[in-house]
């Protein structure tokens, strides 16, 4: 087979998979009605900064404290235009992405493994994973931070670091936990950088070529990133509504002082939530995320339940922190260059958490990471020799059926009470 045809069929499954994605993301998108979980803050702001550059109250007409970078809200704020201010809209962007995600998987798993059978494993895993799902059925940031940390980790795998660096700027311009990511890819770059060199010898020359190499990374993963984040807020640099924008006569100085309090925002944010979750519990979906549940009449039963559950397919994930697991160890004694990357990516995105254990969090930031912890168990039947693809489609089915299974509550669709509860398989999950 030409390399032509090959890369014709990588696009054709590729595509194919994100086409699916995007008509089940699609479906019935403009319901449930009304702004839910926290679309009542992107949602809002993303129309305010199509309205006004800058998020303003829309009740005082003042500038308003926001906390998050302007990136996702962008997104969220194209389908406003295109379609209005309605639930369709403002949900719009985050399908488009969550379909193009999809398709990133593929490429990403070809990369690594270089099989068309494991990546259409692995884009077949993200596909029936319900926290995806449901993150590209509602106007959250998460789906676009995910969009751009898997662009960044595709970019680095092909050594298109300025790319890479980019798209690692945007994520940290959606979500500041982006940074974590740029961060570690930007240490692991000079430790590549560092056994290439040292392999071919620590002799002057090379020292030389060390340090020149430094510099341009330092260029690459330091000074761009922080070019393109800045660039992001141009909305509010422009204007003079943004908060803390006239906070001193020197612009740059505002700057910094309103990311002072969005900081202590951060560090500070401790308030009690029900759905609060520790980021020990996040890989076994310990306390998924309600975001959104009602009684309806029309499910055909006395008593009806509708919930949106941001919880990935519960199966597919336990698996997925056994093969974390097992590829930990895989790397400790082969040192494999692909379980490296993968468990890379993880920590940077997962690690940092355990750090703030009195903030308040969701078990849903794990969808930061949710591709790669599903690339674990692409490695691990990677390691099959024989019945390679009997294990993958046996393994996919019973995903699969644990997805349609708890599809009433990725989509919101209205069951009955009794059947709802059946769904609770965990007492923590009410």
């Amino acid at each position: 087979m030409t390399t032509q045809l090959r890369i014709s069929r990588d696009w054709v499954i590729a595509l194919g998979f994100g086409a699916l994605g995007l008509a089940l993301r699609l479906w019935n998108l403009g319901n449930p009605k009304g702004k839910i979980f926290d679309e009542v803050y992107y949602a809002t702001n993303a129309h305010s900064l199509l309205m006004h550059g800058v998020e303003i109250d829309a009740k005082t007409g003042q500038s308003e404290f926001i906390v998050h970078p302007p990136v996702g809200k962008w997104f969220i704020a194209i389908g406003i235009k295109l379609f209005g201010y309605n639930e369709f809209g403002w949900r719009f962007a985050a399908a488009i992405v969550g379909s193009a995600s999809i398709v990133l998987m593929y490429f990403t798993a070809k990369k690594l493994f270089d099989k068309q059978l494991l990546s259409v494993f692995a884009t077949l895993l993200i596909s029936v994973d319900g926290l995806h799902l449901v993150h590209s059925r509602i106007a959250l940031l998460d789906i676009f931070l995910l969009f751009f940390i898997q662009i960044a980790v595709l970019a680095f795998l092909h050594n298109k670091y300025w790319l890479s660096a980019m798209a690692l700027g945007l994520a940290t311009a959606t979500k500041w936990s982006g940074l974590y990511v740029l961060v570690a890819l930007a240490l692991y770059v000079l430790l590549l950088d560092y056994r290439k060199l040292r392999y071919l010898g620590l002799e002057q020359p090379f020292r030389k070529m060390l340090q020149k190499n430094f510099l341009i990374r330092f260029l690459q993963f330091g000074i761009f990133p922080v070019l393109v984040y800045v660039t992001t807020w141009i909305g509010w640099f422009v204007t003079k509504d943004g908060w803390d924008r006239n906070w001193s006569a020197n612009p740059i100085k505002s700057f910094w002082h309103y990311h002072a309090e969005i900081l202590n925002f951060h560090a500070k944010l401790t308030d009690t939530h029900p759905y609060s979750a520790n980021p020990w519990s996040w890989l076994i979906q310990g306390r998924p995320t309600s975001l959104e549940y009602a009684t309806p009449k029309n499910c055909g039963a006395t008593n009806c339940a509708q919930e949106i559950l941001a919880m990935g397919t519960p199966i597919l994930w336990w698996a997925a922190t056994l093969a974390l697991l097992i590829t930990i160890g895989y790397w400790f004694s082969k040192r494999d260059w692909n379980a490296e990357i993968i468990l890379i990516v993880i920590g940077a995105s997962y690690l940092p958490w355990f750090a703030f254990q009195k903030r308040t969090m969701f078990s849903f930031y794990a969808f930061a990471f949710e591709p790669f912890l599903l690339l674990t168990l692409v490695y691990l039947l990677s390691k099959v020799v024989r019945n390679q693809k009997k294990v993958a489609i046996i393994f996919g089915a019973i995903v699969l059926a644990n997805f349609l299974y708890f599809l009433p509550l990725f989509l919101g669709i209205p069951i009955s009470y009794n059947s709802w509860h059946d769904h609770m398989w965990l007492p923590s999950w009410i």
